[in-house]
């Protein structure tokens, strides 16, 4: 048997990010959908006639422990509705931020590694990205008004939270059986980075065929 060599046509530089981009929005609406078939019925979640003032401190702690592991799917849906309100009401935050995570995305953790990065005539390695990205983002995060804002928006949403769960009585709460916690809304991000590292090992695979 005589090696034979197979040779297959790369796609243009300047399509990849656009076919990354569309997988990472699929990625993210499927995710989306998936959290919120997790929650809870919302009208268990904000039944008037369960909420009343816990008898001590011990009882709150203790509402607050099994109404987060029954509802859990419903509070991040909240922690992230309050993240996105606090966003929206700050456009140009928001836009610093999804500037700095579409840097992370797509010239560190979606680049092909066969793709390097040339900024004026200089090509960049994947330490030096990774040393900029960072410095970047202690730079937006303690330099602008997103990190006060994204702090301000967790503490509202666990404030909400905390006082949901420590006054909704749980003695009608039957915990089942629940689906991992990592699943749902954040995990696109890794899914979609697998699915990045394998497109491109694919081609190098081939070629030693």
């Amino acid at each position: 048997m005589l090696p034979v060599s197979v040779s297959t046509l790369e796609p243009n530089a300047d399509s990849k990010p656009l076919i990354t981009a569309q997988t990472l929005l699929t990625r993210l609406s499927t995710s989306l959908r998936l959290a919120l078939s997790h929650c809870r019925p919302w009208t268990d979640f904000f039944d008037r006639t369960a909420f009343a003032k816990p008898a001590s401190f011990s009882d709150a702690t203790s509402r607050l422990r099994k109404n987060f592991s029954y509802f859990r799917a419903n509070y991040l849906t909240i922690l992230t509705a309050v993240l996105a309100f606090s966003l929206i009401t700050h456009p140009f935050s928001l836009i610093i931020l999804l500037s700095l995570i579409a840097a992370w995305l797509f010239l560190y953790a979606l680049r092909p590694s066969e793709l390097p990065l040339v900024i004026w005539g200089r090509t960049y390695s994947d330490i030096e990205k990774l040393a900029i990205l960072v410095v970047l983002t202690v730079v937006v995060i303690f330099f602008t008004s997103v990190g006060s804002l994204l702090i301000s928006g967790i503490m509202m949403g666990i404030a909400i939270v905390c006082a949901h769960g420590a006054f909704r009585m749980s003695e009608d709460l039957f915990l089942d059986e629940q689906e991992p916690f990592g699943l749902g809304l954040f995990s696109f991000i890794s899914a979609a980075a697998s699915s990045a590292a394998a497109n491109a090992a694919a081609p190098v695979i081939v070629s030693r065929v």
